[in-house]
């Protein structure tokens, strides 16, 4: 038999710590180089080397690619796919610590001797020796790391049934990499006359709560979609205050309606999203001025976990309703007090109806010539894109003012769940009683991973057209924003999410618990797939 390079505890720490000391946070050159060096890595193995064809790389976007290693039984169907990303969070929170943040042997060293900067807890764990620090090795290297680990033992002791490694860029900004990887999955189920039986995620397990050590396995990945709106007041003077409306004024009315509006939370199995919260409100003009601002935007946080895109859509319309109501009743005592005549009642309309108003009145050609000079704007992310779109066409179209234009905001993740499905109840029972029975670890189950991931496009569910209200008033979607719903569909095996522990992801505190990482969960995953494999 051939040895292994990968089978012991120390063995895949120097593989993470190797892995880390790769930087890739999202949108470096570091990400773009990462899959090339995970390829090289990858190449190695006796297995690639006979089988070259089933290590590849594909292409994303901004020139970034996914990776993809299969390892095929010639007599099996049934396929997991083990699912992992690469890329990181910044690093610039750790401060002159920084250029360690990627070394984790040395920044754990330099820890023990910087001690009085530490928070309590974070001493603790740092004390014990139990913990390795540093970007990247909980959140999420260490799952791609085992899930390497499985795929070179499966190839060398070729277990009966195939796995398949992806590994993708950019989840944490827009998912990139996963919507680019989803039809490759299709085209390799067809190459390879794959089964999907079950998408497995390696993300780490989160505290529910600060100082919670629980051990926990995830049957589904909690959702998130991003209502957004433009506001258009009337511009005026600052000294003729009352001749204008301004879109602040009308901007305070809905977010104080949609922060922690409790209509948006959802209790699914006993679990509760959180409840919305304001990520952006912004004036859109570029230049301070004495004009007042007629143009601003805001942007929401609302997690789901049951809802689609088209209830989420109605559920914010009549809540832009409610606070433009309250901002004509407010207005019009202010210019009632005031002796002026009101400007106009404000009113809610979406993105779809603003575009078809401006189409309308323009024409279509108008329409791509506005989304060609946004699109210039290569600065802009896709948040900044569906604003300034939205912005041009109001411009072209204020006889509609005042008003509150509702969108959506890129990234949307749908939520996924497989609770329930029986092969994954019987994972989730299998790795409970194994974690006990081997290391007296007390393993719980959460249904919805509350860290946002990118199981969220794979098995997606929703039986009516919920996605095309997304579609529909998303207005950078068809151009630089995507989803391959129909593909998503297809993808219907089950999901689950098994990785190692650790705390403080996106924290320059960041650490891996070393033995769970090391020696608990990739032989409790091990153990599992050979479960699967006797099905």
């Amino acid at each position: 038999m051939n040895n292994l390079r990968w089978g012991t505890p120390e063995e895949l720490r120097a593989l993470l710590t190797e892995l880390v000391s790769w930087k890739s946070m999202t949108f470096s050159e570091g990400e773009r180089q990462f899959p090339m060096k995970l390829q090289a890595k990858l190449q190695d193995l006796d297995y690639f080397q006979e089988f070259p064809e089933y290590l590849s790389l594909h292409n994303a976007d901004l020139r970034r690619k996914f990776l993809t290693a299969l390892y095929k039984h010639p007599d099996a169907k049934d396929t997991i796919c083990l699912i992992s990303h690469f890329d990181t969070v910044n690093t610039e929170e750790y401060g002159d610590f920084e250029p360690l943040a990627t070394q984790p042997e040395e920044l754990t060293k330099i820890f023990l001797e910087r001690q009085d900067e530490l928070l309590d807890e974070v001493l603790k764990d740092l004390e014990s020796g139990e913990y390795l620090f540093g970007r990247g090795t909980m959140d999420m290297k260490m799952g791609l790391v085992m899930h390497m680990s499985l795929i070179e033992k499966a190839s060398i002791e070729k277990w009966p049934i195939n796995l398949l490694l992806l590994t993708v860029p950019d989840e944490e900004v827009n998912s990139s990499g996963m919507r680019y990887a989803v039809p490759t999955l299709l085209g390799l189920q067809e190459e390879h006359n794959l089964t999907y039986k079950l998408f497995l995620n390696g993300e780490p397990v989160f505290e529910q709560k600060p100082g919670d050590h629980n051990y926990y396995i995830y049957s589904g990945a909690i959702g998130k979609i991003l209502p957004a709106a433009l506001f258009y007041g009337k511009e005026t003077h600052a000294g003729e205050p009352l001749s204008g409306l301004t879109s602040p004024y009308i901007a305070s009315f809905l977010t104080q309606q949609m922060e922690w509006n409790d209509t948006f939370q959802e209790t699914s199995l006993d679990e509760k999203t959180p409840v919305p919260v304001t990520l952006q409100q912004k004036d859109l003009r570029l230049e301070y001025s004495t004009q007042t601002p007629y143009r601003s935007a805001a942007l929401y946080n609302v997690f789901i976990m049951e809802r689609n895109a088209a209830e989420i859509m109605t559920l914010f319309e009549q809540v832009a309703n409610e606070a433009a109501t309250a901002c004509n009743e407010a207005y019009l005592k202010v210019c009632q007090k005031n002796k002026v005549d009101p400007i106009g009642n404000v009113k809610v309309m979406r993105y779809k109806d603003l575009l078809e108003y401006a189409t309308n009145k323009f024409g279509s050609e108008f329409i791509e010539e506005v989304k060609m000079e946004i699109y210039a704007h290569e600065e802009w992310d896709d948040r900044e894109k569906s604003f300034r779109i939205t912005d041009k066409l109001m411009i072209q179209c204020q006889e509609l003012a005042p008003s509150i234009i509702i969108l959506f905001a890129p990234p949307y993740y749908p939520a996924v769940n497989s609770t329930g499905d029986e092969l994954v109840e019987d994972c989730i029972k299998f790795v409970k009683d194994k974690a006990f029975e081997k290391f007296h670890l007390s393993a719980e189950r959460i249904h919805y991973f509350n860290g946002i991931c990118d199981l969220s496009y794979v098995n997606y569910t929703d039986s009516g057209d919920g996605w095309t209200a997304f579609e529909s008033n998303t207005p950078v979607w068809g151009d630089s924003y995507t989803l391959p719903f129909k593909e998503m569909k297809s993808l219907n095996a089950p999901v689950l999410n098994i990785g190692p522990f650790g705390k403080d992801a996106h924290k320059r505190t960041e650490r891996l618990h070393i033995k769970n990482a090391f020696e608990q969960v990739p032989l409790l995953v091990e153990e599992m797939i050979h479960m699967i494999s006797r099905k």
